[in-house]
């Protein structure tokens, strides 16, 4: 019996020390934990945003000017209104301004009746085919012309030889002329007198025509007359080219250029009336007005203010160091210091490609649109603005506050048995909170250490580093 009484005492005995052990363990593991802030290690998703400030802005405002002098007649509009592009917001009255926009009025009809003319009127078209006609037949005429007086320059040399021809007839005749004086005095019946007579005739007849044939000859063309007749072809010639020209111009109707030229003078002559009113470039409301009936104006008095509040945008500026992360749809969200509890949402609508230098600081120009603005958001409003840069799901994430940067390598703490462990990681995308576990020893249900000691080291107690990514 003593035996198993002995035996007994051990076996109790070492369950004492069993017991004390895991009751010792525990203690210091709950002690280590009450030490220590822990978080457990999970998926999840996590927003890069890029954070910026800036005013509210309307897509587009125009403060308008009076254009020229005189007494504001009619005001067509009040605050708040609504108005059409091209809508008349006031005019002055027409006998207080300025004589050349008086007689606009005038120019104009003159102006809309010449372009209605270009427009639709066949009198331009009929008369250049007639012209063209015209310099056709001209054209021929002189080319003909030139071409018989170049035919006579031709029968130069039959000139010559005609000139020769007569010059030995008229002396022949001469010869024949004084044969016959020499028996004048024989009578009519004596054959001698006959027969010279007959030979006198005959030099006549000779002599008469070789001077017929020089004198044609003597009539023809001569070096000038055929440099006129060229000259008459060559201005025919370019006569009938402009005349072509403009019946090309013209043949399937109004010339657009002319069109296009009278449209422009009606333009212009608009533009000179529309001086004496204030003309809404853009639909929009009107925000300011400065005019009142019966004021004396002047070029570049200010009269209103156009805002088109169909779409309210937002200028920020970002860093060159995140400028890249931003692209042009990326979801934003935008909140107010005057507008409390409501958070609105938008979009980014443009990138700047150019940065501007500030104090030896880069930033890009960013814009972005409101997509759900209601009546509270007022242009003028500096806006919070928080650009997504990168929506992440499903991946390991650790809290910014837990990380630590200890020989430039990023660390976390974790709780094994009780005990903190390093844990070396790689970092992705971060946003104010947490921030994406690219790589390392560091899994999902590791209890990470949230609030280690500066001077903590494990086995050492040397400080290895403090603070959110800091060393």
């Amino acid at each position: 019996m003593k035996k198993y009484r002995n035996l007994f005492i051990a076996f109790g005995t070492v369950i004492v020390i069993i017991i004390a052990f895991f009751w010792l363990r525990t203690r210091n593991q709950s002690s280590a934990q009450s030490q220590f802030q822990t978080v457990t290690a999970s998926r999840g998703s996590l927003m890069a945003t890029i954070g910026a400030t800036g005013i509210v802005h309307t897509n587009q405002t125009a403060s308008l000017n009076w254009q020229t002098s005189g007494i504001v007649g009619d005001i067509q509009v009040t605050m708040g209104d609504k108005v059409p592009k091209g809508g008349i917001l006031a005019s002055i009255s027409l006998d207080s301004l300025p004589q050349n926009v008086i007689l606009a009025q005038t120019d104009l009809v003159n102006a809309e009746r010449a372009l209605d003319t270009t427009k639709n009127s066949k009198t331009a078209q009929a008369q250049a085919q007639l012209a063209l006609a015209n310099a056709q037949k001209s054209y021929d005429n002189a080319k003909n012309s030139l071409l018989s007086l170049e035919t006579g320059r031709d029968n130069l040399d039959a000139a010559a030889n005609a000139e020769a021809q007569y010059i030995i007839a008229k002396k022949n005749l001469e010869n024949a002329q004084s044969a016959y004086d020499n028996v004048a005095s024989l009578s009519s019946d004596n054959p001698i007198k006959a027969q010279v007579y007959s030979a006198l005739y005959s030099a006549q007849q000779a002599a008469q025509s070789r001077l017929n044939a020089w004198n044609w000859y003597k009539n023809q063309a001569n070096s000038l007359d055929i440099a006129e007749a060229e000259a008459n072809v060559a201005l025919a010639s370019a006569q009938l080219q402009d005349a072509q020209r403009e019946w090309d111009r013209l043949k399937n109707g109004p010339d657009p250029a002319d069109i296009s030229s009278a449209q422009s003078r009606v333009t212009a002559t608009r533009a000179i009336l529309n001086t004496a009113s204030i003309i809404a470039p853009f639909s929009g409301i009107v925000t300011e007005i400065q005019s009142m009936v019966g004021d004396q104006v002047s070029p570049g008095l200010p009269a209103f203010r156009v805002d088109d509040l169909s779409r309210l945008l937002v200028d920020v500026q970002v860093s060159e160091v995140d400028i890249n992360s931003v692209k042009v749809n990326q979801p934003v969200t935008l909140s107010f210091d005057a507008i409390l509890d409501i958070t609105y949402h938008g979009e980014v609508i443009s990138v700047a490609q150019v940065g501007n230098s500030s104090q030896g600081a880069v930033t890009f120009t960013v814009t972005v649109e409101l997509k759900d603005a209601d009546k509270y958001v007022k242009p003028g409003m500096t806006s919070a603005v928080t650009i997504v840069v990168n929506q992440l799901d499903n991946i390991l994430l650790v809290p910014n506050r837990a990380v630590r940067l200890i020989n430039n390598q990023r660390v976390v703490y974790i709780l094994v048995n009780g005990a903190a462990k390093e844990v070396k990681i790689t970092l992705g995308a971060t946003s104010g909170i947490d921030s994406e576990v690219l790589s390392g020893d560091l899994k999902e249900g590791d209890l990470i250490i949230l609030n280690p000691p500066s001077n903590f080291n494990p086995g050492s107690g040397t400080n290895r580093g403090g603070g959110m990514f800091g060393g």
